[in-house]
């Protein structure tokens, strides 16, 4: 074809697009005021019929389908590129938007910071409230405690306790070579600590959480790790017993120890690991907290049941092991352990003659105090425990 044969085409397609943009201005000269002319143009301008008439009439006749579209010269290509009206018509007939384009290099849109009101949105690093205060809750005198050789106990059943002799009692409890040893387990796993630092969390609750790199749980990892690596078998059920229904958490966390001890008979420490909460009568939230080799660590309570109101014929065989480990920790760290708590519940512990429950720190203290606690506890647990292996 020679090169004046293509002109009238051209000078047609060219003539029809001149005759929309003069229907164009027709449309604008008609309208009230220059708001409505604009809004007029917008809503023409956007029309896909409009578009693709404009195109075409400048383009040519599209390709029938996606793979036609190579015959299109590089200019063509790029005003069709910007038509998502044209390039829906340029598939199978489809409407469907186009595939989303690589993305260009362009200066990004400053990012919102977290919406501090959507739970599910967590702040990267936060900060622990000051108000919460500190404590090293340590006896000052013997005076409404049972005690001896530096070991109190908070009594409050008022049972006849003679801690000299429990610090000295031969145990019956021998942990045997094969097969796990000790059982770490949380009847209340959803407990959590004062967010603080990049340990944020969903919460669940006032300082509670499902998410176990954060709550009890973690804490009762970090136990079962030293325990380990002091030369002891442990398991550790993650399982979250009071969640979703707080209530009867302690039934479903009793079954839960026996089956563990009909799976592996080998188990004779079991240790139910929480934290407490400590709330003064005017809303103050405190929490147990001392310094050992200037790491700050929240303090550990060890919490013992008693026959007071159920038949627990063992409870004291139980005490007598709390109170040989609070000798150890006495020993080690001197402001680690708080006073022993003596409970009339028996919390579970009826299940073996080697069973504990063991409070780290409060809901006052971080997940890293908790967690220097715990490492603490455990070597002097451990300690004592390898004497009966």
């Amino acid at each position: 074809m020679r090169k004046g044969q293509g002109q009238w085409p051209r000078l047609l397609r060219r003539g029809v697009a001149l005759f929309l943009a003069t229907v164009t201005v027709w449309v604008l000269s008609l309208t009230a005021d220059t708001g409505s002319a604009a809004s007029a143009l917008r809503t023409l301008a956007e029309s896909p019929a409009f578009v693709s008439a404009a195109l075409r009439a400048e383009l040519g006749n599209l390709p029938e389908d996606q793979a036609a579209s190579d015959s299109l010269t590089g200019w063509q290509r790029l005003i069709l590129s910007q038509s998502p009206a044209l390039m829906a018509g340029a598939g199978e007939g489809t409407a469907s938007a186009p595939e989303e384009a690589e993305p260009q290099a362009t200066p990004s849109a400053p990012v919102e910071p977290d919406d501090p009101e959507d739970p599910e949105v967590l702040p990267a690093v936060t900060t622990a409230p000051e108000d919460i205060v500190g404590r090293t809750l340590v006896p000052v005198s013997g005076d409404g405690y049972a005690s001896a050789q530096g070991v109190y106990i908070e009594n409050r059943p008022g049972l006849d306790l003679d801690v000299a002799a429990l610090a000295s009692a031969q145990l019956t409890l021998e942990l045997p070579e094969e097969g796990p040893q000790v059982l770490i387990m949380h009847t209340h796993g959803s407990e959590a600590y004062t967010p603080d630092g990049t340990d944020t969390y969903v919460p669940t609750g006032e300082c509670r959480t499902l998410d176990t790199t954060k709550n009890v749980v973690r804490v009762g990892d970090e136990i079962a790790k030293v325990l380990t690596e002091m030369g002891l078998t442990v398991v550790h059920d993650t399982e979250l017993y009071d969640y979703p229904e707080y209530n009867g958490a302690y039934d479903r966390s009793l079954a839960a120890v026996r089956t563990w001890l009909e799976q592996y008979p080998s188990i004779r420490v079991v240790m139910d690991v929480h934290r407490d909460a400590l709330v003064g009568e005017d809303g103050t939230i405190y929490k147990p907290i001392t310094t050992v080799n200037g790491e700050q660590a929240a303090q550990v309570m060890l919490v013992m049941g008693s026959n007071a109101l159920y038949d627990h014929p063992h409870w004291q065989e139980n005490l007598s092991l709390a109170v040989k480990l609070q000798k150890e920790m006495n020993t080690l760290w001197p402001t680690l352990a708080r006073p022993i708590g003596l409970r009339e519940n028996r919390y579970n512990q009826q299940t073996t003659t080697g069973s504990l429950l063991v409070e780290i720190g409060a809901h006052g203290n971080t997940l890293q105090e908790a967690l220097a606690a715990a490492r603490m506890f455990a070597r002097a647990a451990g300690a004592v425990l390898l004497e009966y292996t």
